[in-house]
């Protein structure tokens, strides 16, 4: 399948401070495609440029098969970004600001702008000092999709939206990529990237821990082990240990014969082993479980 993005080793620093170091991956045509990361861990600036905001220290950035830096203008006719906090110019009415979203594509979109606004039920009369944080989001969302774009780059689009507005949005996202459109999505909701991604990149620190499918991410990190009977298993390395009066459970990524030899001898009454939850599985990633 054609890739959209293609990134290959990129690398920024600010000075001595890193931004990202040596990341690579790729999004593919239709493809809803996850960000994660915690605070710190390189996202918006591997964002910044994809936009050609910034000038990479090294490595390179393609986006439709052309450098970002050689053909960025041609590239961003092409892409839809939502920034995780959108301002405006103040005084202006939601209408001016999609029409001037609009204008700086060169394209009539009045049309698909009322029909968007007709779904996320937003008042174009309204002046967005008016707003609240939700509907700013969704002057967002329409300033982003309003032109049809090939790439979306959504960061964080989601944050201020009520349940019923995120479930619209995500009909949405889901239209351009079964258009054909990829989607770049930056999320700190993981329930959004289960759900909805097809794959997914982990940063941290600045560095790729993972990409893959999600389905994949979350089978191949550590398991939960679950014991009735005992409160402790010695010689074992267990994260997110949690004790009851009588058991214990933790996360464990050692081998099956390893867990076997050191509950034997153990009053262990009862053994369940489970995937983790997408919340535990990221969580062993941000601390270290894989590079």
């Amino acid at each position: 399948m054609e890739n959209i993005i293609n990134i290959q080793n990129l690398t920024k620093y600010y000075g001595k401070h890193r931004g990202i170091e040596d990341l690579s991956l790729s999004v593919r045509k239709g493809e809803i495609f996850g960000f994660i990361g915690p605070n710190g861990a390189g996202k918006s600036t591997t964002i910044r440029a994809m936009m050609g905001l910034l000038i990479p220290t090294a490595g390179k950035v393609e986006i439709f098969g052309l450098s970002v830096r050689e053909h960025k203008t041609d590239i961003l006719r092409r892409i839809g970004y939502m920034p995780s906090e959108t301002t405006f110019y103040s005084g202006m009415r939601v209408s001016e600001v999609i029409r001037f979203s609009a204008g700086l594509y060169g394209k009539d979109c009045r049309e698909e702008a009322g029909c968007l606004c007709e779904r996320l039920k937003l008042d174009m009369k309204k002046k967005v000092e008016e707003l609240s944080l939700g509907n700013r989001k969704k002057v967002g969302i329409i300033c982003a999709f309003q032109h049809e774009a090939d790439l979306y780059i959504l960061d964080e689009p989601t944050s201020g939206l009520d349940p019923l507005m995120q479930k619209e949005f995500f009909s949405l996202v889901r239209e351009k990529s079964g258009g054909g459109a990829a989607v770049f999505l930056s999320s700190h909701i993981l329930s959004e990237i289960r759900r909805y991604c097809h794959r997914a990149a982990i940063v941290r620190d600045g560095h790729l821990i993972v990409e893959d499918d999600v389905k994949t991410i979350c089978h191949s990190s550590a398991k939960r082990v679950t014991i009735q009977g005992i409160e402790e298993v010695p010689g074992i390395q267990a994260k997110d240990v949690i004790r009851g009066e009588g058991s214990v459970s933790f996360l464990y990524n050692g081998t099956m014969s390893e867990l076997i030899r050191a509950l034997q001898g153990l009053a262990v009454e009862d053994l369940t082993i489970t995937e983790p939850d997408l919340e535990e599985t990221f969580l062993h990633f941000y601390e270290g479980g894989k590079r």
